[in-house]
């Protein structure tokens, strides 16, 4: 079996390192951290139909529908002939779940090697993969990392409430450009103002709260599913775009609890089989520092009083023990269904969720919770929208515009 491309110390200095779009929010301050460290990143924005295409050539099409289009934008970017092969990397996570998305890597790698084999495929991971490479994350890096997604989700939370409101069209752009190259230039300066977060979160909220709003009620519209198609602009065709241009505000939950959820997975297994590990104690302790931030942030919120707070993550999984047990976890798992509880009872009865083609776990997972949800919640309104290379961006806004009509009646 032929060898692949490694990611040496010598690369650091000398390669580009291109980052698929997830959540550009949040992957902006991210690659922030890692300028900081030497490395040079780029996040991708590439997401014509050529993306997909190229994902349909190297990918199996039994492959889900994430796998296909973060495969299919690294090889666009790379045929367009904007980057150097031999100073070229790339970058991909891997959560080491059950989820196939962890098998990405490979996909990827038989990919790259047809025509590319001199670039090498990073993983970025908190599970112990990948100990090759020169590509690592130290435990200073994590916790700034932890912070650029707490700061990631207070931006993406305030920026989709303003935007959908705001009077003068750009004036939420305009805040959320002047936040992200603050805090990046804080993240890039090596210096630990990052840190004195509950001065910057109510720097932060004033500034988006002095946005002027319209006084207008609107159509408030959860996103939940999968958490590619549900952050991805490129995978959802811009769903939260398309959501405001209808006259609806988009309510996303955040990423931390994505985050949580991934942690609190790794001690619950370890009760729920009684198989204690140094790996399960550590998570847990992880898991009480992150959740720590999390409600100092929620604190903050409340206290400040003009935006409504991420929900509490214990609340959350208060909420799914009434659905689901938590030791269901293949892809989002028990999440889904506790995310739609908590938006249904928060008052944001009209709900999508995001179903990406091959994601077998989520459509079972979120398809078949959804009746109970709306037997504890009459005016839920939750309807699940299919992506995958097939379905046309039309059929997908128009099941979505149904789902408007019925909410407006």
């Amino acid at each position: 079996m032929a060898e692949h491309a490694k990611f040496t110390e010598d690369m650091i200095k000398t390669h580009t390192i291109l980052v698929p779009d997830m959540l550009p929010i949040h992957f902006k301050l991210m690659i922030s951290i890692f300028e900081a460290c030497g490395y040079k990143m780029e996040l991708l924005q590439n997401d014509s139909r050529a993306v997909v295409d190229e994902g349909l050539k190297n990918v199996h099409n039994d492959a889900c529908y994430p796998a296909l289009l973060v495969i299919g934008q690294f090889m666009d970017a790379l045929n367009s002939g904007k980057y150097d092969p031999d100073k070229t990397a790339l970058l991909i996570t891997q959560t080491g779940g059950g989820c196939r998305a962890s098998n990405y890597i490979h996909l990827l790698r038989k990919a790259v090697d047809k025509n590319y084999p001199q670039i090498p495929v990073v993983s970025l991971n908190f599970s112990g993969l990948e100990k090759d490479s020169a590509f690592k994350i130290t435990p200073w890096m994590f916790l700034k990392l932890l912070y650029a997604v707490l700061y990631g989700d207070l931006l993406m939370t305030c920026y989709n409430k303003c935007r959908a409101y705001e009077v003068n069209k750009g004036d939420s752009k305009a805040v959320l450009d002047k936040w992200q190259k603050e805090l990046g230039d804080i993240f890039r300066s090596g210096s630990k103002k990052f840190m004195k977060t509950k001065k910057l979160y109510r720097r932060i909220l004033d500034d988006f709260a002095a946005v002027e709003l319209s006084g207008e009620k609107k159509i408030r519209v959860g996103i939940v599913g999968e958490i590619y198609v549900k952050y991805s602009p490129l995978a959802n065709n811009h769903l939260e775009d398309f959501l405001i241009s209808e006259g609806c505000e988009p309510v996303v939950p955040s990423l931390l609890e994505f985050v949580m959820y991934c942690a609190a997975g790794t001690f619950n297994d370890a009760k729920i089989y009684d198989h204690q590990t140094m790996s399960s104690r550590i998570y847990k302790l992880g898991y009480k520092l992150i959740y720590s931030k999390q409600k100092e942030l929620i604190r903050i919120m409340k206290e400040q009083g003009s935006f409504e707070p991420l929900h509490d993550f214990e609340h959350l999984r208060s909420l799914a023990d009434k659905y689901i047990d938590q030791g269901v976890v293949m892809g989002e798992g028990w999440l889904i269904p506790a995310e739609m509880a908590a938006l249904a009872k928060s008052g944001v009865d009209n709900i999508i969720c995001t179903q990406p083609f091959g994601c077998l776990p989520n459509h079972i997972v979120a398809k078949g919770m959804s009746r109970a949800i709306k037997q504890d919640n009459p005016n839920a309104n939750i309807v699940a929208i299919d992506y995958d290379p097939g379905a046309t961006r039309v059929n997908q806004e128009n099941r979505i515009k149904l789902m408007l009509a019925n909410a407006r009646r």
